[in-house]
């Protein structure tokens, strides 16, 4: 596959022998607020670009309903159908428990052998193919403050699978043919050492990558997890890098008609608190001083960070879409990343 024009970048994923572009195709939003036939399109104007890397989910779309679970890898299957397989790097992901979706497995999501094994399978008959590239571990079995939380508390402490079993499921699933790396996704430092140290222990294939949210205003990532996965050879698949949308500039002037804040009560909880607002006014401003758009700042400024191995990028529409992929022509000056690291200084991480 030659790729039209573009400046991607191309990076080895962690310690794997995959390389993928610095831009991934997130599809939560296929089957939900996509059509297959507006799916399919994003596919093919992102695989125009080069950009050969996919990422879905079992529980896709959002936000997950049992009418529509497992209908984003479905809409990704019959594209997928369509291309040559080995030119495509498909990632998905496997639900995990203590979040209330109950009707994926029957609500039996701890990541046991049996799950996992089940799981993958479900993901290979949706997704129409025989391999996985890269199957992620979506969050983890055991409690830990995620999704907007950050205070770690006891009392919400639970039982979890062993480590040594997920990975040992995971050993099994690769040793099948059925998948050839796996990964971690909103995950802590902690987990990313111990996931590694046991893997290693066992003789069983380690962690590559890790799917944690990263942006503007959720840098997060910059301290324990960039030391953990830089020594683990562990890479960064940050999603989020948008922030739903708020920093693409387009909630500015109040909810956006037809966005996922605007159809979807209570969605995007971690956004919505103290200083988001100042934050992303200050960083849209930035980038319109630029010559910017602020979407393509906040893409630009994921891509320059060493510890990301790829951004994802999501869109409802292909004018979104192009907007986004029009960061790959940005390269930010020290000048400018002096600039973010002051309103950072200022604003610093209000939605981790």
């Amino acid at each position: 596959m030659v790729p039209r024009m573009s400046p991607l970048r191309f990076r080895p994923l962690g310690h794997s022998e995959l390389v993928v572009p610095d831009l991934c195709l997130g599809t939560m939003t296929f089957g939900e607020q996509n059509t297959l036939v507006e799916a399919h399109a994003q596919l093919d104007r992102a695989l125009s670009f080069g950009i050969n890397f996919i990422d879905a989910a079992e529980m896709y779309p959002v936000p997950p309903r049992a009418e529509t679970q497992g209908r984003t890898e479905e809409i990704v299957g019959a594209w997928l159908g369509k291309q040559t397989r080995s030119e495509i790097i498909v990632a998905t992901k496997t639900a995990g428990p203590g979040r209330p979706i109950d009707w994926v497995r029957g609500g039996n999501l701890w990541y046991t052998r049996d799950n996992i094994k089940k799981a993958v399978e479900n993901s290979l008959r949706r997704l129409k193919t025989d391999y996985i590239d890269l199957y992620q571990l979506h969050w983890p079995d055991r409690y830990v403050p995620q999704f907007g939380s950050v205070a770690y508390e006891l009392e919400q402490e639970r039982a979890s699978t062993p480590t040594a079993e997920q990975i040992e499921a995971l050993a099994q699933v690769i040793k099948e043919g059925k998948v050839r790396h796996w990964g971690l996704s909103n995950e802590t430092a902690w987990g990313v050492t111990e996931f590694s140290r046991v893997a290693a222990q066992l003789g069983a294939p380690r962690p590559v990558s890790i799917q944690n949210a990263y942006s503007l205003i959720n840098r997060h990532f910059d301290g324990p997890l960039a030391e953990a996965t830089r020594h683990e050879g562990v890479g960064l698949l940050a999603y989020s890098a948008l922030a739903f949308g708020l920093l693409s500039g387009k909630h500015q002037n109040g909810v956006a008609p037809g966005s996922r804040f605007a159809r979807f009560e209570n969605f995007g909880a971690r956004y919505q608190k103290p200083n988001v607002n100042e934050a992303v006014a200050a960083y849209t401003a930035l980038a319109r001083e630029h010559g910017l758009s602020p979407a393509q700042l906040a893409l630009a400024f994921a891509r320059s960070r060493w510890f990301v191995a790829s951004t994802i990028i999501g869109a409802t529409t292909l004018e979104q879409l192009e907007e986004n992929l029009g960061s790959l022509d940005v390269e930010l000056s020290r000048e400018l990343l002096a600039r973010i690291d002051a309103i950072h200084a200022r604003y610093p991480s209000p939605a981790p």
